[in-house]
C-alpha cells in the first residue's frame, strides 16, 4: 500500500513546526470548563469576536433545541440574530457558525461525524449551509460546545485554538504558515497535538490562499488518518465559506478534544444506539459490494451509471454522455484508490467512502514534484472538473482536484464555471486577448489548473473566474462580448450558486430540486432524477410536488443532527423494494426507523416520522423567510437557466432530435414534420418553461407558500416559528 501523502509536507514542513510555533504571538487567552454533552447536547455555545479578540459563552436554551434542533438550525438562528438585511458577506457582522448537532459524535452509527457551517454567502448574498465531515464538529462538542459562533475581523492572520483537555482557548497571531490546506492542516495538527498518540484528537479548519481572491472559497475540515500517518481533508464546499473565513483573517481553527470513547454523548439509551448501529453496519458489510461499492469507489461509482442514462454533464451540460467516459469512470478509480484501507472520515463509519488516490505526482505550481494523496475524486468532481469541461484525462483531473482542495476552492462551483467559460471560448465570447492568453478549449486540463494558480497569485483572468458564473455573465454582457440571452441561458447558476453535476433537462423534478432549494442548486436537498426520469414513479405535478416536499425536508434533517446522508440510501436492506414497492422505496423506510431510534436513543426525546419532518420544516421555512429578509426568497429567484430545462443550441437539439421530436408530437401535440430546428426549439422552450412554472405552483401549494413563494402566516403558526420579527418579514411580502 502506498502511504505517500505529500512526503515533503510530512518531513520538511512538519519539521519546521517549532520555528513556526515560536513565531506565534498569543493575543488573548481564556480558561473554560470543558464538559461532555448530556444526551447529545452541551447547552453551551462558544462566541468569539475577532474585532475585540474576546471570548464568551452563550447558553443554548430549551426553546432553541425545541424549535431549531441543532446543526443547521442553530446556525440559522445565530446568523439571523447577528445581522441585518443590509449586512454583506464581507461585513464584520457576518458570522461563521459551526454546529455538529445532537447525534454527531457517536461511533456506533455510520455517518455520524458531520458538522454544519452557516454564513452569508459571497456567491448568493443569502445564508449558505454546508454539511461537512472530519473530526472538528464532534471534537468541539466533546470540549463542551454545541456551536462555535465567530464574528468580526482580525487585524492579522489568526489561529483560534480550543484545547479541551487543558480547558484553554487561545487566539494567536500566526504570521508564517501557508494557509494552503494540505500543508496547514498537517502543520497545525502536529503543532497542537500533545504527542503522536494525540494526533487523532486534533482537527483543523482551514482555507487556502486562493480563497482570498475567489468568491467560491471552501473550508477544509481535517482528520488524522493513522493508516497513512497523515492528515486528510473534507470540504465545506459550497457558497464561499472559505472566502468569508479568509476575509476574517482566520488562518485556522484548531480543536483538541478528549480521546474518543463509545459514549461521549452520554446517550439516554446506549443499548438502542448500539442495536441500530449493528443493523446498518451489518448491511454495509453484507451488501455494499453488490450495491454501490462505496467502500471501494466512494461516490465515483455513479460516473458510468449517469453516462448510461444520458445524465452525465458534458460540455457545460449540453450532453449527457461521451465516448471517452470509460477513461474516468469507476473502474479507473477502483485501481487508483488505495484499497483495503478503512477510509472513514469519522470513527467507526462502515461506509468508509472517503477514498484516497495515493501517489499523484504534482505537475504544476508551487507544489510541483510533491507526491500527494488526492481525496477522492468524488462523482461531483469527476462530473464537474472533468466531463463537463470535456476533460477525460484522470491525471489532469487529479491535478485540478488537488489544487482546488489545497487552495480552498469549491470543486462544484469551479467545474461548472470552467465549463461555462469553455463554451464561451468555443462560441467566440472569449478569446486569447480577453483571457490573457489562456486557451480555454474543451479538455484543456493545463488551463484549468493555471486559472487556479492565478487565483492563488491574485492576478490574471483566473481572479474573474473565481467569482463565479453570475459575476462572469454580468461582466461579459456589460462588455458587449456576446448575446445577453445566450449568456444567461448557458450560465448554469441559480441564485448565484453554480449547479451541481446532474443533467436535469429530462427530469422536471430535478429542475425543481435545484431551483427551489433555499441556498441555491445543490443536490443534497433533492436528488430525484431516478425516481422521476428513469423509473417514472412521480408522473403528475402533484406527485413531484409531494417528492419536493418530503425529500428536501428529510435531507434537511441530516443537517440538523450532524449526520451524513450516504448510509441512508447508498446502502439499502436487500428487501427494500419488495417490501415497499413504488416511490415509497426511495424513502428506505427501515432506515428512517433506524434514525428515529438513534435520535431517541441519544437524546431521550420521542420522535416519530411526522415529528422528524416537522423538525426540518421549521428550519426550512425559517431559512426561506431569512432569504426574504435578505431581499430574495420569492418566485423570481427560483427560476433555472434554460440550459437546465432544455436545449439551447441547435447542436444540442439535433444530438437528441428523435427524442425531442417525439416529445413535441406525443406530449405537446404538435407535429414537428416540416419545421426547422429553430422552430422546434422555440416550441420546446415554451412547453418546458410552462410546465416548470406549473411545477412551481404545485410545490408552493404543497409547502404552504403563496403563489410568489412566501410562507403563509398559517404555515408559520403551524410550525411555531411565528416570532414577531419573522411575521414582520412575511407580512411585508404578502400579496
Amino acid at each position: 500500500m502506498s502511504v505517500a501523502y505529500d512526503y515533503k509536507v510530512r518531513t520538511e514542513y512538519k519539521g519546521d513546526v517549532p520555528r513556526l510555533r515560536a513565531a506565534h504571538t498569543v493575543v488573548a487567552e481564556f480558561p473554560f470548563q470543558a464538559s461532555l454533552p448530556i444526551r447529545g447536547y452541551t447547552r453551551r455555545t462558544l462566541f468569539i469576536d475577532l474585532d475585540t479578540m474576546s471570548v464568551r459563552e452563550k447558553p443554548v436554551t430549551e426553546e432553541m433545541i425545541d424549535i431549531f434542533t441543532g446543526g443547521r438550525g442553530f446556525g440559522m438562528y445565530y446568523l439571523w440574530h447577528a445581522i441585518t438585511p443590509e449586512t454583506k458577506w464581507n461585513d464584520p457582522a457576518n458570522e461563521i457558525i459551526i454546529s455538529p448537532g445532537p447525534i454527531a459524535g457517536n461511533p456506533q452509527y455510520a455517518g455520524s461525524g458531520k458538522s454544519l457551517v452557516v454564513t452569508i454567502s459571497p456567491m448568493t448574498g443569502i445564508p449558505i449551509d454546508c454539511n461537512v465531515g472530519g473530526y472538528f464538529g464532534p471534537l468541539l462538542k466533546f470540549c463542551g460546545f454545541d456551536a462555535l459562533e465567530i464574528r468580526g475581523k482580525a487585524k492579522a492572520d489568526t489561529v483560534i485554538f480550543i484545547d479541551g483537555p487543558s480547558g484553554l482557548i487561545r487566539l494567536e497571531e500566526a504570521p508564517e504558515e501557508t494557509p494552503d490546506s494540505h500543508v496547514a492542516a498537517e502543520v497545525f495538527t502536529h503543532m497542537y497535538a500533545a504527542d503522536a498518540k494525540d494526533l487523532q484528537n486534533v482537527s483543523v479548519v482551514s482555507a487556502g490562499k486562493a480563497a482570498e481572491t475567489a468568491y467560491m472559497g471552501c473550508l477544509n475540515f481535517s482528520w488524522y488518518d493513522p493508516k497513512r500517518g497523515a492528515v486528510r481533508l473534507k470540504q465545506a464546499g459550497r457558497g464561499g465559506t472559505g472566502t468569508v473565513f479568509r476575509d476574517k483573517r482566520l488562518k485556522a481553527l484548531v480543536v483538541r478534544g478528549p480521546k474518543m470513547g463509545p459514549n461521549l454523548n452520554n446517550a439516554a439509551d446506549l443499548p438502542s444506539v448500539i442495536r441500530v448501529g449493528r443493523i446498518i453496519n451489518q448491511e454495509i458489510h453484507d451488501h455494499d459490494d453488490e450495491q454501490c461499492r462505496m467502500r471501494r469507489q466512494g461516490t465515483a461509482h455513479l460516473v458510468e451509471i449517469m453516462d448510461a442514462y444520458d445524465l452525465l454533464p458534458v460540455h457545460n451540460f449540453q450532453y449527457g454522455k461521451h465516448l471517452d467516459t470509460h477513461r474516468i469512470d469507476s473502474q479507473v478509480w477502483d485501481k487508483r484508490f488505495t484499497q483495503a484501507v478503512p477510509d472513514r472520515c469519522w470513527y467507526g463509519c462502515g461506509m468508509a467512502c472517503s477514498k484516497g488516490a495515493d501517489g499523484h505526482i504534482v505537475r504544476t505550481g508551487p507544489y510541483k514534484g510533491h507526491i500527494v494523496t488526492v481525496d477522492g475524486p468524488e462523482y461531483e468532481n469527476v462530473g464537474g472538473l472533468a466531463s463537463n469541461c470535456g476533460l477525460f484525462d484522470p491525471d489532469w483531473l487529479l491535478e485540478v482536484n488537488f489544487y482546488c482542495d489545497t487552495y480552498g476552492i469549491d470543486t462544484i462551483s469551479y467545474g461548472t464555471t470552467c465549463a461555462f467559460i469553455m463554451e464561451c471560448w468555443e462560441k467566440g465570447i472569449l478569446n486569447a486577448e480577453r483571457t490573457g492568453g489562456i486557451d480555454l478549449s474543451w479538455g484543456n486540463g493545463e488551463s484549468e489548473v493555471e486559472l487556479l494558480h492565478q487565483m492563488w497569485r491574485g492576478e490574471g483572468f483566473g481572479v474573474h473566474v473565481g467569482k463565479g458564473v453570475r459575476y462572469l455573465q454580468d461582466l461579459f454582457i456589460e462588455n458587449g462580448w456576446g448575446d445577453p440571452q445566450f449568456i444567461r441561458d448557458i450560465g448554469m447558476q441559480i441564485k448565484g450558486l453554480e449547479i451541481s453535476q446532474y443533467m436535469s433537462k429530462e427530469s422536471l423534478a430535478q429542475q425543481g430540486g435545484y431551483a427551489l432549494a433555499n441556498k441555491g442548486p445543490q443536490h443534497d436537498e433533492a436528488w430525484l432524477i431516478f425516481m422521476d426520469m428513469v423509473n417514472n414513479q412521480i408522473p403528475t405535478f402533484e406527485d413531484k410536488a409531494e417528492a419536493l416536499h418530503y425529500f428536501p425536508l428529510f435531507r434537511t434533517w441530516f443537517g440538523l443532527q450532524g449526520l451524513c446522508k450516504l448510509p441512508w440510501n447508498d446502502i439499502e436492506p436487500p428487501d427494500n423494494h419488495e417490501k415497499y414497492p413504488g416511490p415509497e422505496a426511495a424513502k428506505v423506510p427501515a432506515h428512517v426507523d433506524n434514525y428515529l431510534a438513534l435520535y431517541t436513543g441519544i437524546t431521550g426525546r420521542p420522535l416519530d416520522r411526522a415529528s422528524l419532518l416537522e423538525q426540518s420544516e421549521r428550519v426550512y421555512n425559517f431559512q426561506r423567510v431569512f432569504n426574504l429578509r435578505m431581499g430574495q426568497g420569492v418566485r423570481a429567484f427560483d427560476m433555472p437557466p434554460y440550459r437546465a430545462m432544455g436545449p439551447v443550441t441547435k447542436a444540442e437539439y439535433e444530438s437528441r432530435a428523435e427524442r425531442y421530436d417525439a416529445q413535441l408530437k406525443d406530449i405537446v401535440g404538435i407535429d414537428p414534420a416540416g419545421k426547422s430546428t429553430e422552430e422546434k426549439m422555440a416550441l420546446h422552450r415554451q412547453w418546458r418553461t410552462d410546465r416548470y412554472n406549473r411545477l412551481v405552483d404545485a410545490v408552493y401549494k404543497r409547502r404552504g407558500w403563496t403563489p410568489n413563494g412566501v410562507p403563509t402566516l398559517e404555515t408559520l403558526k403551524k410550525l411555531r416559528i411565528d416570532f414577531p420579527e419573522v411575521v414582520e418579514v412575511v407580512k411585508a411580502h404578502q400579496e
